[in-house]
């Protein structure tokens, strides 16, 4: 419902002040942010403020990107040891298997002060961003330690102006330039704020943007647009724990854990078309090796000379996702030769004619090893399915004869160890 106050915040917002700065916050409401990966608690709008309870570990991000600006805002935090974050030039999404995101972080923090990182301003590059640091770090990372400290403690407010111009970096703390970094990469992104702990508050943020060419690097950004959290990185709101097993699935640090003991774990809403990010890792424990049949491309196992079916040895783990309330559509996660990503309901469906059972197999063994974090993008307009794991489609536009239009998601139980995070939703026609 669209009020009077919004339309005035909404005004306020798109008129530039005197000096061209425009708010990037109305002061009311949460408008033109999103909430990347945290609780609906997480953030929120009170006195002029956005204010952060720092849990769960997450990001809230602008609702578009950013080249060249230069970026004015306020903070303070609550606990003398107060640890948040400013990312500049960020993707749209969390990298693989954190809550942060590639970008330049710009450093909110109290109460720490080391050799190789201070609470007064650092600028640093993270999770595969680049930077060069005005002045060599001691240790040669990509960050930059400030040439004095400015930050007030505890309580107090602190000033931030960010100037970000060609790849370039530059941080004013309560009215001083004190570090900076040049060569970045990527220069384009969003403007995020991060929770990483504790209590903080934000106000006064407002951008000025600085006419630009748009550069090569203008599309590199990840303008993943309109993605939800469908898990919160607090608690299991939002999904139903099986009955009398809800024990075999908890949440620690911003992690969804399932100990491999009974229950699928179904969310509480239901999805029609929709776009899924979906971040996964297997721990060390298996369930025992065992032979496993090796598929061929057309979906069926291998034949040897002798007209035996071919199989090899592996340390059995198994998981998947159901989709639509189906456990026919199930992107299957697993440590087959074939790869994790094909959908075993309709591949072992001997009554699926040829060339369903084909599409539905994985075309490459796309999976990261034992220990490490995975990231399937899956995608479903109408009965068509597709799977891209760690960057490589796996499953391209397969037809699932008969999936059902709308329905829940499940992440399986099937005997063995995995966590999950980043569990991020985009629906289409809602």
């Amino acid at each position: 419902m669209i009020t009077t106050l919004t339309i005035v915040s909404l005004l306020a917002m798109s008129a530039p002040d005197a000096e061209g700065f425009t708010p990037l916050f109305n002061g009311n409401d949460l408008s033109g942010w999103v909430n990347v990966n945290g609780a609906e608690s997480t953030w929120r709008a009170e006195d002029g403020m956005i204010r952060c309870t720092g849990k769960p570990v997450c990001l809230l991000r602008t609702d578009r990107a950013y080249e060249d600006f230069i970026l004015e805002l306020e903070w303070r935090h609550e606990s003398p040891t107060g640890n948040a974050g400013l990312f500049v030039w960020s993707d749209a999404l969390p990298a693989l298997g954190t809550p942060f995101a590639k970008a330049i972080e710009v450093q909110v923090m109290l109460g720490n002060e080391t050799p190789n990182y201070t609470s007064e301003g650092d600028i640093f590059s993270i999770w595969g961003a680049v930077m060069t640091p005005d002045r060599p770090h001691p240790n040669g990372w990509e960050r930059c330690l400030p040439s004095e400290a400015r930050t007030k403690g505890a309580g107090e407010w602190n000033h931030y102006r960010i100037e970000c111009l060609n790849g370039r970096i530059t941080l004013a703390v309560n009215g001083k330039v004190v570090s900076g970094g040049h060569d970045c990469n990527p220069r384009r992104g969003y403007i995020c704020l991060e929770a990483e702990g504790s209590p903080i508050d934000f106000r006064n943020l407002k951008i000025k943007e600085l006419p630009t060419e748009p550069g090569p690097w203008a599309m590199s950004a990840n303008e993943a647009e309109g993605f939800r959290p469908l898990f919160n990185g607090l608690d299991l709101s939002g999904w139903k724990p099986p009955a009398g097993n809800e024990g075999n699935w908890s949440v620690t640090g911003g992690r969804l854990f399932h100990n491999g003991q009974g229950g699928d774990l179904w969310s509480t809403r239901s999805l029609g078309d929709f776009d899924m990010v979906v971040d996964w890792r297997w721990t060390q424990q298996h369930q025992g090796e065992m032979d496993r049949p090796v598929i061929g491309p057309d979906g069926n196992t291998v034949m040897d000379d002798a007209g035996e079916p071919m199989t090899t040895r592996i340390k059995e783990r198994d998981s998947g996702i159901f989709l639509r309330g189906n456990s026919k559509s199930q992107v299957n996660l697993w440590c087959w030769s074939v790869g994790s990503g094909e959908v075993w309901g309709y591949r072992t469906d001997g009554s699926m004619p040829a060339d369903i059972r084909a599409a539905v197999t994985p075309r490459v063994a796309a999976d990261n090893p034992v220990g490490e974090w995975n990231r399937f993008f899956i995608r479903m307009r109408g009965d068509r399915l597709t799977v891209v794991l760690n960057g490589k489609t796996v499953i391209d536009n397969a037809a699932l004869p008969d999936v059902p239009a709308s329905g829940p998601i499940a992440l399986q139980s099937h005997g063995s160890e995995v966590e999950f995070r980043n569990i991020l939703v985009r629906t289409v026609g809602d």
